[in-house]
């Protein structure tokens, strides 16, 4: 499960980088800052763990179920760190 849970880490970082490099007109820390500015922090982490349910398929289809577990358990922590994030910003 704790491979599956860093891979889910690393794929959802990478989901990030990959949605502020390729759909932001800004440079990579100008992107970062509007983003924290407009308290986007919650709506970022969620376009970035889409990325997941790539990773957790290909654990599923390799019959590797504790790594998709491990996937999965990263991404309900995913969705409770938006929840404090939206709960918590205003």
């Amino acid at each position: 499960m704790l491979i599956g849970f860093i891979v889910a880490l690393i794929a959802t970082s990478f989901g990030c980088y990959i949605f502020i490099e390729y759909f932001s007109k800004y440079d990579f820390y100008k992107s970062l800052a509007l983003i924290k500015e407009g308290n986007l922090e919650g709506r970022v982490l969620i376009l970035g763990a889409i990325a997941n349910f790539f990773v957790f398929f290909v654990f599923l289809k390799k019959k590797q179920i504790y790594r998709a577990r491990g996937v999965l358990f990263e991404t309900f922590l995913i969705a409770l760190i938006v929840l404090f994030l939206t709960l918590f910003s205003t």
